[in-house]
């Protein structure tokens, strides 16, 4: 189901300039040289280091105040905020899968351990792998794991569900952010059986940094709280964490371009009709991980975050001059694109 104008429409927020030389190559090499010869791949390391040091105080803190404040009801706001740190470092650890930290892979492979494997129970190995695939097919039936999950994106996949996925199809719009709140539980899950079933690299640090996590975080809770406190913390740290993801996920690609098995668009069409931006602010960029600047994150996966608000008039100037749809909103607006998207395609399946 073609979604091209589901979302506003930027097409001429900066002047439009053509290319006076001769143009060499695709049209995306010629996008990837202009950012290029703008530094914007440059690596950021001072801008990691100071965002990984405060998230890392905070992750310290959070667990720091739950020892402190003991078998008490009120660890239950610091449930909510170790939700807030868990998803800081995954967007931390999902920028180290892209090497936007370091310049070497080994480097970026480690912190990607250290964020995701020992800080929040989630693979880098298995993560890295079924991301990758998501970026060099995004929105594409039968190639994207992402619109092949527990959602439909188009009318014959809705079509085609049977006995309970059906039925969730039926009314995944209403059932959308509700089942967010599982979403954690399905990551850690997913990180699990790739470390017993997948060909991991380096499965036995992928397996061991999990394990690690896992026992921390499970003794901590339990000889602090008692079991009823440390069940109702465990859920709502685990759900709140799932849920934030999920909320920062959404925007991205609901209710964009559904490409069919097989489509060959070219790359540079594919990344940016299959996007949706979010307008940025500090806090804005902050709460998304630098995932509301999508499209500019699907062009250059591995630009480092800081860079990509400062890509984004680049690529409009682009997209224009070319008469390609930039799609950019508010993130409320972008909520309201997305679930009326699946609401329609849910409709289908009714």
């Amino acid at each position: 189901m073609t979604q091209r104008r589901s979302a506003s429409i930027v097409q001429s927020r900066v002047p439009v300039v053509r290319d006076s030389a001769p143009i060499r190559g695709s049209e995306y090499a010629v996008l990837m040289r202009r950012v290029r010869q703008a530094g914007l791949l440059d690596r950021r390391l001072r801008s990691y280091a100071w965002r990984s040091a405060l998230t890392g105080a905070a992750f310290v803190g959070g667990w720091a105040a739950l020892v402190a404040i003991g078998d008490s009801w009120w660890v239950l706001a610091v449930a909510v905020f170790l939700a807030a740190v868990f998803s800081q470092l995954a967007f931390l650890g999902h920028d180290a899968g892209h090497r936007q930290i370091f310049g070497k892979r080994h480097a970026n492979y480690v912190y990607g351990l250290i964020a995701g494997n020992l800080a929040t129970g989630l693979s880098i190995g298995w993560w890295t792998s079924n991301h990758n695939r998501h970026h060099a097919h995004p929105n594409t039936e039968g190639a994207d794991p992402d619109v092949s999950g527990v959602l439909a994106h188009s009318g014959a996949r809705a079509v085609a569900g049977k006995g309970l996925r059906r039925f969730i199809f039926r009314y995944q719009a209403w059932l959308f952010f509700p089942m967010l709140f599982l979403e954690a539980g399905s990551l850690h899950f997913s990180s699990v059986r790739a470390v017993v079933k997948w060909p991991l690299r380096h499965r036995f640090w992928e397996g061991a940094l999990l394990a690690a996590h896992a026992a921390g975080y499970l003794a901590t809770v339990l000889l602090v709280l008692s079991p009823a406190k440390a069940l109702v913390f465990i859920a709502l740290q685990q759900g709140l964490f799932g849920f934030y993801m999920g909320c920062t996920f959404a925007p991205n690609h609901k209710g964009m371009e559904v490409f069919p098995e097989g489509d060959n668009t070219d790359f540079l069409r594919r990344q940016v009709l299959s996007s949706r931006n979010v307008r940025g602010s500090f806090v804005t960029d902050t709460a998304l991980g630098g995932l509301n600047y999508q499209i500019e994150h699907h062009l250059f996966p591995s630009m480092p975050r800081p860079n990509l608000r400062l890509a984004q008039p680049i690529v409009i100037e682009f997209c224009a001059a070319r008469g390609i749809p930039y799609a950019e909103t508010g993130l409320l607006t972008s909520y309201a694109q997305a679930l009326t998207h699946l609401n329609a395609v849910g409709r289908q399946a009714r």
